[in-house]
């Protein structure tokens, strides 16, 4: 059964930043994309990010410029770095494993292209 487990979110101030972790298991090899996504109270889910095996990836127009995604396939991890955060980042956020190898700019925002989201972890940006 593949699973993902998230940490590393928290409280932090408006412009703060914070790192959060994820861990896969449950896959035979590392062959595969990973996807982050969040969803804020009240709201759909929004996947923002794809980090493929090569080193590509995408991320949402939103997070742009201020998040990043970086992986270490031999620990089967993966990380979302968030910089110049806002109170509207607030939400669960949430990792999982892609269907695929890379991420595809037809796809990658799908949920479909992911195996099951993790429990998550919680940011909330806030004075």
């Amino acid at each position: 059964q593949v699973q993902a487990m998230e940490s590393g979110g928290g409280l932090v101030q408006p412009g703060g930043s914070l790192r959060l972790s994820c861990s896969v298991s449950g896959l035979d090899s590392v062959v595969y994309a990973v996807g982050w996504s969040r969803q804020a109270p009240g709201k759909e889910r929004e996947i923002i990010a794809c980090k493929d095996i090569d080193g590509g990836g995408y991320l949402h127009y939103s997070v742009r410029g201020r998040f990043t995604i970086s992986r270490d396939n031999a620990k089967n991890a993966a990380y979302l770095e968030m910089n110049a955060l806002k109170p509207e980042d607030t939400a669960m956020y949430y990792c999982a494993p892609s269907e695929f190898q890379e991420c595809h700019s037809h796809n990658w925002f799908r949920e479909v292209s992911y195996h099951s989201w993790g429990q998550g972890t919680q940011v909330t940006v806030s004075e």
